[in-house]
């Protein structure tokens, strides 16, 4: 199964979108300033191409018309096309194209391929040299179309160019180009300036966007950290009191924070309404369940004794009356320790302090099995408690009497629900700063399905689970709850590991505080560790 790939948080989700967004922007702005520009310059760059074309082909018209430049005689020049001018006997001045710009002429009726090469050429970048266009770069000049349209081409070895091709007066093909060098440098320059300005921008818009966004969401942490809270109070028992409520500022209904915080103020005082029923519809019940059990041990109590009266009468009575009233004193002895463990868990629901005295467990389990060995001698009972293990460390505090119950009643369920012949262990070790305490049998086991409802009160696990044993179904429920008095907890398991059989119940109970260290003034007399059984 492939893992699901992490969720961003609102916080950086909000982040990302400012940022998609300046970026969206950016390149949008970047592209359409990049375009506009390009435009203007190759507008230009056709202007100039236009204007050096019109002198090209001015040229060749004006020395036919005897033309004079500066007081002399113009004459045609052997590279008039090369320079852009005219020669004048002197040579002190002419008139030039820039540096770069290529010109070409083809005279009326003249084949290309006979076209002397210094006819058709530029000007380099030094001004002092006249470059000669090669046979293929003359065919290229010659194939722009003569129509004045200025076009866009490529000259072998020089790049692209901005070229425009005319037919003179007298029919001769004249052709000038002008180089994209320039023109795609200033367009380069441009796009890598706009890019590090939006990657600046891109980080201050991340910056400021983490800082705004934490800011703005503030309030919704507030209401997190108040929901937060709410969910760590234990809600499942007792009088709860929900005095959390998230900060009024945060509840403006104008805002979607605000409506946020108002819902859950709402939430909570519904929740809080509701746990108070619950716990005056708790109290009123257990409060029911101890004055009825309170009140009914007294008529149980005379029921039981005027049944051993009858029984133990002088006078002779049929057998089915002495068998009747033997039955009645044993339902009515049944019938009261329900109600006394009935009692103890409305006693206990209702938080009833408990005694707080240090208590031996290892005491507590010797007499426990003890008094087990005697109820079903047909059991093996046995008590696993390590060599080295001092009386302090199995030591809590707690209830001496609650605690011996919770040990009676475990070994009384080993005893009960399985067969003559099992054997049942008590471990008994300290663990840090706790002391866990094992039942363990190897008995048929506790099938996995009622192990979740095993400590509810009057649960029944199967058929054995019956009146004939004398179960009530209470007894592992106040092992719970007497435990849970305690700060400790009681887990259910397999006898072993992976095992299907046997049954390891396992509490765990708060340590008691170790004993500060004798004074000097207070010396300890010798004495022996008690042995362990």
């Amino acid at each position: 199964m492939v893992p699901s790939r992490a969720r961003w948080t609102l916080r950086r989700r909000l982040v990302a979108t400012v940022v998609a967004l300046v970026a969206v922007v950016a390149a949008v702005m970047g592209t359409v300033t990049t375009l506009a520009l390009r435009s203007s310059l190759v507008d230009q760059l056709d202007e100039k191409l236009t204007m050096a074309h019109g002198r090209a082909t001015d040229v060749h018209a004006q020395a036919a018309a005897g033309a004079t430049f500066g007081g002399f005689p113009a004459v045609p020049s052997p590279d008039v096309f090369g320079t852009g001018g005219l020669a004048v006997a002197d040579d002190t001045a002419r008139p030039y194209q820039d540096f770069g710009t290529v010109n070409v002429l083809l005279p009326a009726g003249t084949d290309p391929e006979s076209l002397e090469a210094r006819d058709a050429g530029y000007r380099d970048d030094s001004g002092t040299g006249f470059t000669k266009l090669t046979a293929e770069q003359l065919d290229q000049m010659l194939a722009v179309p003569d129509d004045g349209t200025v076009t866009t081409m490529t000259l072998s070895d020089l790049g692209q160019y901005r070229a425009v091709s005319s037919t003179t007066s007298d029919g001769s093909v004249a052709a000038t180009a002008m180089p994209l060098a320039a023109v795609n440098s200033t367009i380069t320059s441009y796009v890598a300036i706009e890019a590090v300005v939006a990657a600046l921008a891109l980080l201050v818009a991340a910056a400021v966007g983490a800082v705004l966004v934490r800011r703005e969401l503030r309030p919704l942490d507030r209401v997190v950290t108040t929901a937060n809270r709410v969910a760590r109070l234990p809600l499942d028992r007792g009088e709860v009191v929900l005095a959390d409520r998230v900060p009024a500022a945060d509840t403006d209904p104008a805002t979607e924070v605000g409506q946020v915080g108002a819902a859950l103020n709402q939430l909570l005082g519904h929740v809080e309404q509701a746990l108070a029923a619950r716990h005056e519809s708790e109290s009123q019940v257990r409060q029911f369940v101890a004055d009825a059990s309170h009140e009914l041990r007294t008529p149980l109590a005379s029921i039981r004794g005027y049944a051993e009266l009858v029984r133990r009468s002088p006078e002779e009575l049929p057998a089915g009356a002495l068998q009747a009233m033997s039955r009645v004193e044993s339902e009515s002895l049944r019938m009261t320790g329900l109600l006394e463990d009935m009692l103890l868990l409305a006693r206990l629901d209702a938080g009833r302090p408990l005694a707080a005295d240090p208590v031996d467990l290892a005491l507590l389990s010797i007499d426990a099995l003890t008094d087990a060995h005697v109820a079903a001698p047909d059991h093996t009972w046995t008590l696993d408690l390590a060599k080295d293990t001092s009386p302090d460390d199995v030591l809590v505090v707690g209830d001496d009497h609650r605690l011996r119950q919770v040990l009676a009643n475990l070994l009384s369920n080993a005893r009960l629900h399985t067969p003559p012949g099992t054997s049942v262990t008590v471990r008994l070790h300290r663990d840090r700063s706790h002391v866990v305490l094992e039942v363990t049998d190897d008995g048929p086991g506790i099938p996995p399905n009622l192990r979740d409802s095993l400590f509810q009160r009057f649960s029944r696990g199967d058929a054995s689970r019956n009146r004939n044993t004398g179960s009530t179904g209470l007894g592992l429920a106040i092992v719970d709850a007497v435990v849970t008095a305690h700060g400790g907890t009681i887990a259910v398991g397999p006898g072993s590991p992976g095992s299907s059989t046997g049954t390891t119940f396992t509490v765990t109970l708060p340590a008691a505080p170790a004993p500060p260290p004798p004074t000097t003034e207070q010396r300890p007399a010798t004495s022996k560790a008690p042995a362990r059984v």
